[in-house]
């Protein structure tokens, strides 16, 4: 297979292949870039195109600096043997061809020096192990020492050794397995899966911070569920997850039995990613039942029971998102929320709900609340057909009365309108109980409809509560 026309495409290439013939190195084109050029998802795929050379990576970059007539940023890594160019949005890595070993407490290798042939076949899988020469007497030819064009014809993510040789050494790649797996619908060899599936525990020595970038790389793509069922069942879920592997399994007693929480969370998940792209509403759906396991009782009239799930569930979440490396942030905030109030919008769709009920959902939710939304259309994954209908329509009447009552009383993400600063004021006091306590009564008012959300009304009900306080203003007393 010949590339040169896709190759003349980016001048890069012809800039590249002139600074190598001038230094005498041979050089090419290797692993994701090549990959994406065969499968033909450039648009998709990354944006950075690896260069390896039988030589020195580091000359051959400061070489094609000079094929430029413009000032070029080169980046130089001494202590890897690599350097990087940025061009626009391009990012172009050089690297001398090198081999790899490994000892059995790190994913860190020994490098040393190498062939083209060492170097491609130290690369994860065979997919990965292609080379474009960009040598003058063969440039644009493919090199495809390990059938990774048959494996991309087969859809098959394969090593190019001893696929638990290759894990063994650097546990991330099964992760990676998994995720190329998912990003491009492939399936994994059976002699490769069987690896990961024996050398899961070896995840071990790989750090929080490099597993989580995998997994949310897995999260985002079309169809997460086919991901997460490869790390379920080549047991790394379990060296990392263990609240959602607990998720997994049907109990039954008295011929009564609930879902299998595990495949309705992935069900969930796929469903949300219908709808949405957000990475955050995708973790959402990931941990909202995931205190399932926690709550689950048996109840010989009613059958099984998770009561109170969804605020264990919330309680549960800033402790996953610290273990997983996860931003302890208003990310984690937001998902938290939307954990926790994943049952209340089906409680609303009663014809008798009060607004009263459906202000305390807004005020709650706030900006979020579309989301919330989302992700309970999604929490709807009976295979009864007619049941599904139901519920969705149910969430039309629900998010209908929202906006009504959102139109009418301004409520979402309120703010008091008599500060805890206005009331200290008027009244004299230090930061106190009793602050927090006027605060309170006031926003309970207006979530109870006794009140209209204004100031006027709001410090009106102020001097009153103050009163019953035994409190009489002191200054700036507010005209009613």
């Amino acid at each position: 297979m010949n590339f040169r026309a896709r190759l003349d495409e980016i001048d890069v290439f012809a800039k590249v292949a002139k600074a190598a013939s001038s230094l005498g190195v041979a050089t090419y084109v290797v692993g994701g870039y090549v990959r994406d050029l065969v499968l033909n998802r450039q648009k998709q795929g990354s944006t950075d195109i690896d260069f390896t050379c039988v030589g020195s990576g580091i000359e051959l970059a400061k070489e094609v600096t000079r094929q430029f007539d413009t000032h070029v940023p080169l980046s130089v890594f001494k202590n890897f043997g690599t350097a990087m160019l940025k061009l626009d949005d391009l990012e172009l890595e050089f690297v001398g061809a090198r081999k790899e070993s490994y000892r059995a407490d790190s994913r860190n290798p020994i490098v040393e020096t190498g062939t083209l042939q060492e170097d491609l076949e130290r690369r994860d899988f065979t997919i990965n192990a292609m080379a474009i020469s960009l040598n003058e007497e063969d440039y644009g030819d493919l090199l495809d020492p390990f059938d990774g064009l048959a494996d991309i014809k087969k859809k098959l993510i394969r090593t190019p050794l001893d696929p638990a040789v290759t894990f063994s050494d650097d546990p991330l790649r099964m992760l990676r397995a998994v995720r190329f797996a998912a990003q491009l619908d492939f399936d994994i060899d059976g002699d490769t899966f069987h690896a990961i599936s024996e050398n899961a525990h070896r995840l071990k020595i790989i750090s929080g911070e490099r597993i989580i970038v995998e997994l949310n790389k897995i999260i985002q793509v079309q169809k997460p569920s086919y991901g997460f069922k490869l790390l379920f069942a080549g047991k790394l879920l379990h060296e990392f997850f263990p609240e959602m592997v607990d998720l997994q399994g049907v109990d039954s007693v008295d011929d009564k039995s609930h879902k299998d929480n595990f495949y309705h969370t992935l069900q969930v998940l796929d469903n949300v990613c219908q709808v949405s792209d957000d990475l955050w509403l995708r973790w959402a759906a990931i941990l909202h039942d995931i205190a399932k396991p926690a709550t689950k009782r048996f109840n010989k009239k009613v059958g099984w029971t998770f009561h109170g799930h969804e605020d264990k569930g919330a309680r549960m979440t800033p402790g996953i998102f610290r273990r997983l490396k996860l931003p302890m942030d208003e990310r984690m905030k937001y998902v938290q929320k939307l954990v926790k109030l994943h049952l209340r919008p089906i409680a609303l769709v009663k014809d008798d709900v009060t607004d009263s009920a459906l202000r305390r959902l807004l005020f709650e939710a706030g900006d979020d609340i579309d989301d919330l939304m989302k992700l309970c259309r999604a929490d709807v994954t009976s295979k009864n057909n007619k049941r599904v209908k139901r519920y969705l329509e149910n969430f039309d009447k629900v998010a209908q009365k929202l906006i009504e009552v959102e139109e009418k009383d301004q409520v979402r993400n309120f703010q008091p309108p008599v500060s805890g600063e206005e009331i200290m004021r008027i009244f004299d006091l230090k930061p106190s109980k009793i602050v927090g306590d006027i605060k309170e009564e006031i926003k309970e008012a207006i979530l109870e409809g006794k009140i209209h959300n204004n100031p006027v009304q709001a410090r009106e009900l102020m001097l009153e509560i103050a009163k019953s306080k035994g409190l009489s203003p002191v200054s700036d007393h507010p005209k009613s």
